[in-house]
């Protein structure tokens, strides 16, 4: 398989011998993938980043766990596998071959764009792939996996069998001079488009794989705008931090009579017009360009209001500070959300903050609706679609809520 010079292997990483404190090893018997620095009691002289960590008891001096050592994180091991085995190519296929089987169910519907690895969750910390049609795109958060980057994109590519692997990194990755590689980079076969179409239950789209948010589009939401999209036939529909159109297209596809995609950014909303005529749709696609609190405000004070509303933002609160005043602004979405539900409407509301957790979410969602005096029935909350499987409490960050008027 001919990868590109830039990720040839040069694989110099070490083993190191690791004893933990009591906290620390009570994380790794319950397959938490963190080992903060503090929990080190003992570990080998001069460990570098990308070194394996192999993780024993205190008691029994029993392997327990093993993990990636970073030494620019003050989650200085990140495991990968909570019990002993020999860290080589067929551990690394035989891992992306399970994370493959967890994804059947979703790829036996007319969909060929999926999250192959999630990170911790599957495994591979600091590891994002996704597949869009015949192109895998690899996002790397941390230096800890090029020692290992050839044979992983290898067993990527042999079992999700792309013609093409993109590689995008993190803002720290891109900074960093301990490796060639740059965000964008083709790495394996050829790429004739930024922009590669795919399918997602029957709808068409397209990612900007080279230069798009992320690796190119936003997958997680993918049940829930397939869920949008049947209720969307004959209605109109308000799409909030639309991005690149996920809801929007899926309601035109759907029937939607008319909808509307508001997102601060005009290239955006740009994309989320041609993704929209991807498609067959007899609707109308109309665009506001804003920041949605200001713009929900307007068209509330024009006594708009619309059949199904769809709010997604970004996420609130990156940092534990910052957890307060997202709360804060679910609320106040949530109370703009009602005001523009019609009669009978539908109202969607959505969270990608992990650290505002699920229950939380929904109950400020709940109390806000309660003081609007309005009958409401709360007829589906969901979590993280398939291929965003999640094997620990960090590892949840998605949930959505939907919300029936009934006047």
């Amino acid at each position: 398989m001919v990868f590109s010079d830039k990720i040839k292997n040069t694989n110099t990483s070490k083993r190191l011998a690791v004893k933990l404190n009591a906290k620390g090893e009570q994380f790794v018997t319950k397959n938490h993938p963190w080992v903060f620095s503090n929990s080190i009691v003992k570990i080998n002289d001069e460990a570098t980043t990308g070194d394996l960590a192999i993780i024993f008891s205190k008691r029994k001096n029993k392997v327990i766990g093993l993990g990636l050592y970073d030494a620019n994180s003050p989650i200085r091991i990140k495991m990968m596998h909570f019990e002993a085995a020999e860290i080589n190519a067929s551990f690394f296929l035989n891992k992306i071959e399970q994370a493959f089987q967890k994804r059947l169910p979703l790829l036996e519907t007319n969909t060929n764009s999926y999250r192959l690895i999630f990170g911790e969750n599957d495994g591979f910390p600091g590891l994002i792939a996704d597949v869009y049609n015949y192109v895998l795109v690899v996002k790397l958060y941390s230096e800890i996996w090029l020692p290992y980057l050839e044979t992983v994109l290898n067993s990527l590519q042999k079992v999700s069998k792309a013609e093409t692997i993109v590689m995008r990194l993190s803002r720290t990755l891109q900074q960093s001079k301990n490796h060639q590689l740059k965000d964008g980079d083709v790495v394996f076969g050829t790429l004739e488009n930024d922009v590669v179409a795919f399918v997602e239950h029957g709808v068409k789209f397209s990612a900007n794989v080279i230069k798009g948010h992320k690796t190119g589009y936003f997958l997680d939401h993918r049940y829930n705008r397939k869920k949008v999209g049947e209720f969307s036939k004959n209605k109109t529909v308000l799409d909030v931090f639309s991005y690149a159109g996920g809801f929007s297209v899926h309601a035109l596809y759907n029937g939607a009579k008319e909808v509307t995609s508001l997102d601060i950014s005009k290239q955006a909303l740009e994309i989320a017009y041609e993704n929209g005529k991807l498609n067959n749709y007899s609707g109308k696609h109309f665009t506001i360009a804003g920041d949605a609190f200001v713009e929900l405000k307007k068209l509330i004070n024009n006594n708009k209001t619309f059949d199904v509303v769809v709010i997604d933002p970004p996420s609130f609160a990156k940092q534990q500070t910052e957890i307060e005043l997202a709360k804060k602004k679910y609320a106040q979405l949530a109370q703009l959300g009602a005001q523009l539900t019609a009669k009978n409407g539908l109202l969607v509301l959505a969270s990608c903050s992990s650290r505002v957790l699920a229950q939380s979410f929904f109950d400020i969602n709940l109390q806000t609706l309660q003081t609007q005096k309005r009958a409401f029935k709360n007829i589906l909350n969901t979590l993280h679609d398939v291929d965003h499987p999640v094997s620990f409490p960090e590892g949840a960050y998605l949930k959505c809520a939907y919300y029936r008027f009934k006047n």
